[in-house]
């Protein structure tokens, strides 16, 4: 009798003696994810397996678009004041840079060249206080064309500034000094004249002809843009710059820049590119980066450990079951894949789940945090403290797909051994189980 069901169970391709993953054995599976009243605790094991995988993994996409989120505007704001390329004279002072910085400007890939003059002075308001700056020289021209600043004026303009007449400091450096467009700002530089007594400060009082807001707080705080010729001027440089800033078409694209740009310079220079002026600081995202993806995952781990503890109870519960199906004809291989299969499937519906969550946690991210600075009471993400005014969260492809590809290998793991426990099982000691 028992010959002749698993007989006509493998003709319709139902039976236990069906082909691998058959609907017999999805069957089966799906009905030992059904919880009945005496498998309530197995139940519940599932489930916080199913809600440890789902956390986990939103968790997961969540930390690593918010940081790449940061290092997409941290670099955006950085490079988009800061040249990709800078070039700085080895045989004397760019004394030529009107006509140095057009034939650099004119390289295959090069979108502007930016002659420079710099320098640290102490900038202080008449009705009190003071902070450390640093004065960035540049032609009007250019500076329009930096659109970083020139598109982001909050207050006043650049017409004092095209005249020579004025200076752009940054918003949060007026809202500390309490200076607004046409007051004075009074800058002190230790390199002044030099005088029988030595050398004495320069000071000298400029009119603040706009506010500009970057949206980077460091900058904001800290960066006066004086016009070209003044700035020669006021640093005993008259006639030459420092250095030429490059900005390119695609910053990844440097190594193969460097040496049209030598070659078109005519001269020996000293080229930096971004890279090696934040080395350090990038490196230390990138360290950080890694080591909260490797934190985060033990979540993952966690959750695919309660998955082993909940098939092994199922294993032991089904044991008479798993007695019935051998008896029926049932191979080692079958009831291996049924428990397979359900323990799978937990982690598949929490990696669904997880990613679905993700990204919508990601889309919204800053109705998200809004929402927890209005519950808490506190400014959560403060501006002042992590250079950005809002969170940022952007979401890569190939990180989301590794994310959940590692998911699901746990996942999978985690159901070998229960599944090949019960797959070892003899009729007669699956019956002891009972």
């Amino acid at each position: 009798m028992a010959e002749a069901a698993v007989d006509r169970s493998s003709k319709s391709g139902l039976g236990p003696a069906g082909k691998p993953f058959s609907t017999f054995e999805r069957l089966v599976a799906w009905r030992y994810l059904r919880a009945r009243r005496k498998e309530a605790f197995i139940s519940v094991i599932a489930g916080f397996s199913f809600v440890g995988i789902m956390l986990g993994v939103a968790t997961l996409i969540i930390v690593m678009a918010v940081m790449n989120g940061f290092r997409t505007e941290l670099v955006s704001r950085i490079l988009g004041i800061n040249g990709h390329m800078i070039v700085q004279p080895v045989d004397g002072p760019f004394t030529d840079y009107p006509v140095l910085s057009s034939k650099l400007a004119g390289v295959p890939g090069v979108k502007m060249a930016l002659p420079l003059v710099e320098g640290q002075v102490l900038a202080s308001a008449q009705a009190g206080g003071s902070t450390g700056a640093l004065v960035r020289g540049a032609r009007a021209e250019d500076l329009t064309k930096l659109k970083t600043v020139s598109d982001n004026i909050k207050s006043g303009d650049m017409v004092g500034y095209a005249s020579g007449d004025g200076v752009l400091i940054g918003s949060r450096m007026a809202d500390q000094l309490g200076l607004r467009v046409g007051d004075l700002i009074t800058l002190t530089s230790p390199d002044g004249d030099i005088t029988p007594m030595g050398v004495s400060p320069r000071i000298k009082s400029y009119k603040i002809s706009g506010l500009f807001e970057i949206g980077m707080s460091e900058y904001d705080s800290s960066i006066i843009f004086m016009p070209l010729e003044e700035a020669q001027l006021y640093f005993n440089a008259e006639g030459l710059v420092q250095s030429i800033e490059l900005f390119v078409d695609n910053p990844d694209d440097i190594d193969d820049l460097r040496p049209k740009v030598e070659e078109a310079a005519g001269r020996q220079i000293a080229i930096t590119d971004w890279r090696q002026r934040n080395q350090t600081f990038f490196s230390a995202l990138q360290v950080e980066r890694n080591v909260m993806f490797m934190i985060l995952t033990l979540i993952v781990l966690v959750a695919a450990l309660n998955i082993i503890s909940g098939l092994i109870m199922l294993v032991k519960d089904k044991g008479s079951d798993i007695a019935i199906l051998r008896t029926m004809g049932a191979s080692a291989g079958a009831i291996m894949r049924i428990f397979f299969m359900t323990g799978a499937a937990i982690g598949i519906v929490g990696t669904i789940a997880g990613v679905l969550l993700g990204v919508l946690v990601c889309v919204n991210i800053e109705s998200v945090r809004q929402f927890f600075s209005w519950i808490s009471g506190t400014v959560l993400f403060n501006p002042q403290v992590y250079f950005l005014s809002q969170l940022p969260a952007e979401m890569d492809l190939s990180e989301t797909i590794s994310i959940v590809v590692m998911a699901l290998t746990l996942s999978f793991i985690a159901t070998i051994f229960p599944a090949w426990r019960a797959s070892k099982l003899d009729p007669v000691q699956a019956l002891r189980y009972e």
